[in-house]
């Protein structure tokens, strides 16, 4: 993971840990390093996590379909499985 990522690698793991430790997304969002949030525009119905600086790992729920609140937005409780899309510097 380190010729990929270099230096972020240690983060990028610390982060897959974090996903891997939490029961759902509701949780993972409740932890102040991550700053989980949904992506907007033609990103909708991706999440993102910050990594460190402008790196980002970005992610969908891995649910079909997919668990709705009844306003429409995602149940983050219910999200218990993700995809991994791709780490970037999106910024």
């Amino acid at each position: 993971m380190s010729k990929t990522y270099g230096t972020t690698a240690k983060l990028v793991n610390q982060r897959i840990q974090e996903f891997l430790a939490s029961q759902n997304l509701f949780v993972l969002g409740t932890l102040p390093g991550p700053r989980c949030h949904e992506l907007k525009g033609s990103r909708k119905g991706e999440l993102a996590v910050i990594i460190s600086g402008n790196w980002r790992i970005i992610f969908e729920p891995n649910h079909d379909p997919l668990p709705l609140k009844t306003d429409g937005g995602l149940d983050w409780q219910k999200i218990t499985s993700i995809k991994i899309l791709e780490v970037i510097d999106y910024h």
